[in-house]
């Protein structure tokens, strides 16, 4: 069982920010995630995307905010159940929590932050008739190893960053890459786009447009797939079919838990810690709802802020902690790293 002092339900940018906020408290932090990856919806939609409103950032991309949060919480060593969907949860009678995730693992902590986001992401598939049958069998709607394709044929669906991304990744790591969209303008970034172009003028990567998968074939697993382009009909033989349409969020189990629910959103109770109607279980990002409430990252950053003051009073009750700023305390990192600022040195005359 992973025990921490806050659960962190959701790995975007408000739960990974909490990370240093409850690491300044000399609190540990366990973050889960259905996601492969860290990053919420910046890692896994608009990687390539520029963000515009964080503090001191005038344009930054989704993706390396995600790669700075990370770099940020790191010298508090945070824990990552990655790939799996937070499912149960359960308070025992000294008030603490264990939460349960969908493959078995078990984790508790005295305070639990759900911070994911608009909810869990579940991936958008294909109108196919028999794709759940393939699914693990050669449909995959996440690339968690890309040496599974190692000299496999893949075909990749979608028009956005992520389908870009991985078709580009993928032409120096499988035999065959084919690329398909339903139009032939992609919603990407433009030099994924451009890259994508030069990788099928060298004979790199197939593309296909406009076209789309219309079914799939194979016996006990994955070995072809039928492609509409227009009126004509392609069978094309492969090993592994991407189907990278985004993701849907839904609140999912956790909307089961007894927590109060508001238009697929979880209420809390007020705006000074963002407690939710049961004590120790917390609200933080978009996931939350309060009047005049707003859906900005930077949002977030300040509930998550507030939120862990208020997990160090349940973690240590009649312990007063004193603020202290950065630039004067500096930082103790738990892999023993410091950071502080240089003192001046007053040298007698």
């Amino acid at each position: 069982m992973i025990k921490t002092d806050i659960l962190i339900i959701g790995a975007g940018p408000t739960g990974l920010f909490t990370v240093f906020e409850a690491g300044l408290l000399k609190l540990k932090c366990h973050l889960i995630d259905a996601l492969p990856q860290p990053g919420g919806q910046c890692s896994e939609i608009y990687p390539k995307k520029p963000i515009y409103d964080i503090p001191g950032f005038p344009e930054i991309l989704a993706g390396d905010l995600t790669k700075n949060l990370l770099e940020q919480g790191k010298q508090f060593e945070p824990g990552f159940t990655l790939g799996e969907r937070a499912e149960t949860i359960e308070k025992l009678e000294d008030g603490t929590f264990i939460v349960t995730t969908n493959k078995g693992t078990q984790h508790h902590a005295p305070v639990v932050a759900i911070a994911g986001g608009l909810g869990s992401f579940e991936p958008r598939k294909p109108l196919i008739d028999n794709v759940a049958y393939y699914e693990d069998k050669g449909v995959e709607y996440f690339i968690k190893d890309p040496e599974v394709y190692r000299n496999k044929k893949v075909v990749i669906s979608g028009g956005g960053d992520s389908a870009l991304d991985w078709s580009i990744f993928l032409a120096d790591v499988a035999s065959e890459v084919t690329l398909i969209h339903r139009r032939n303008e992609f919603r990407g970034a433009l030099d994924s786009v451009e890259k994508v172009s030069e990788l099928k003028d060298s004979g790199k990567i197939n593309l296909i447009t406009p076209a789309e998968v219309t079914a799939l074939h194979g016996n006990t697993k994955l070995e072809g797939v039928t492609i509409n382009k227009g009126d004509e009909k392609i069978l094309l033989g492969v090993d592994h079919f991407i189907p990278l349409f985004g993701l849907s969020p839904k609140l999912g189990p956790i909307g089961d838990w007894g927590l109060e629910i508001e238009k697929n959103a979880i209420k809390v109770d007020n705006t000074l810690n963002y407690q939710t109607n049961i004590p120790g279980i917390f609200a933080i990002g978009d996931v939350n709802t309060y009047p005049e409430k707003l859906k900005l990252i930077l949002c977030g950053f300040h509930e998550a802020t507030l939120m862990c003051q208020a997990a160090y009073r349940i973690i240590n009750p009649g312990k007063k902690y004193v603020l202290k700023y950065t630039t004067v305390s500096g930082i103790d990192g738990f892999d023993g790293t410091r950071k502080e600022a240089p003192k001046a040195v007053v040298q007698s005359i």
